[in-house]
């Protein structure tokens, strides 16, 4: 055969597969319009692709779902747009617009639903472990798991895990497990402590990173209000530096553990426990909550001032004194009476 004549062989084997295709595009038309203008029935909210799915295994579920009429239509035509084999496994957001092609194309581009959980500053770490196994979707690796052996999983054995995870908005996609979840939340702690102590403040009382954390958690559950926590850090500062006593309340209720019932009696002021500072003349042994970005930036950054003493309002707030003849005063009128 010349070269001419098989180039000219070539030349009709072109036209009659541009033909075949022209025609199977105007065969596959009216099937192919439904996939992008008829919206799917469906009452649910969102679809599942199991890992390693291919188009014929979805288009057959399309099938007996009753969205589409014909599987190996859709399975054809996403094989002629190079679309088959680029499919992800996961969960995806079923919308009431939606058709076949719409949610498809989510499918191909990989917009799996990311859920959120969020660690709210101040809770303690059993809180977060109880948010975690209600989180919908999420696989429970620690579940039965102690502390001591997430605290192990995470390269922090012997560690105590409370005041060790950032409390933020997370968000995870179905299958991911909570353990993955603790060690963002781990790590984006140690990161937060570590940058805030190399730019903390000159003659703070504080041996390491880990003491400041410690007052971090304290700050924290004394009062919400952001205006007030430098103001906080910068008493208790300055009572730890004269060797008083800190004596908050929050660290009296994390002793008392699961006998506080919401009210703060005299024996329990006087109760001797490791985290009572009425008592102890220094911090307690670990955290007692977890402790926002703010409450360890205020930590490591106190006002100055000659305060020693502060009473809550009422409102929120609080009042602080320098004497314990104006707290008193304070307590009087903000508390007594109430």
């Amino acid at each position: 055969m010349t070269i001419r004549r098989a180039l000219s062989v070539l030349s009709v084997l072109f036209t009659v597969a541009i033909a075949a295709a022209v025609a199977a595009l105007f065969w596959l038309a009216p099937q192919i319009k439904q996939f992008y203008e008829q919206p799917l029935q469906s009452d649910e909210t969102f679809y599942l692709v199991p890992a390693g799915s291919h188009i014929g295994r979805v288009a057959r579920d399309f099938q007996q779902r009753g969205w589409i009429q014909d599987a190996e239509v859709l399975r054809y035509w996403y094989r002629l747009k190079g679309q088959a084999s680029q499919l992800h496994a996961g969960e995806f957001l079923l919308a009431a617009t939606d058709t076949v092609d719409s949610l498809l194309q989510r499918i191909v581009n990989g917009d799996v639903i990311q859920h959120p959980l969020t660690v709210v500053e101040g809770q303690r770490f059993s809180h977060f472990r109880a948010a975690l196994a209600a989180a919908p979707g999420l696989e429970q690796k620690t579940q039965a798991w102690s502390d001591a052996e997430i605290m192990s999983a995470l390269g922090a054995e012997g560690q105590h895990p409370e005041g060790q995870f950032f409390p933020d908005t997370y968000f995870y996609t179905r299958g991911a497990s909570d353990l993955s979840l603790l060690k963002q939340a781990y790590n984006r702690l140690q990161t937060t402590l570590q940058n805030e102590w190399q730019n903390k403040a000159e003659g703070l009382p504080y041996k390491n990173p880990y003491e400041a954390l410690i007052m971090a958690s304290i700050i924290e559950k004394e009062t919400g209000l952001a205006s007030e926590r430098a103001e906080i850090a910068g008493v208790f500062v300055r009572r730890l530096q004269k060797g008083m006593k800190l004596q908050t309340d929050p660290t009296i209720i994390y002793g008392m553990g699961d006998r506080y019932k919401g009210n703060i009696r005299r024996r329990d002021i006087l109760e001797a426990t490791p985290y009572n500072t009425y008592v102890i003349k220094a911090l307690p042994p670990t955290p007692i909550a977890l402790p926002g970005a703010a409450a360890i930036h205020a930590t490591l950054h106190p006002a100055d001032g000659k305060a020693l003493y502060f009473v809550a309002t009422g409102d929120g707030g609080h009042y602080f004194s320098a004497t314990l003849e104006e707290h008193n005063r304070a307590v009087r009128k903000y508390q007594l009476k109430r």
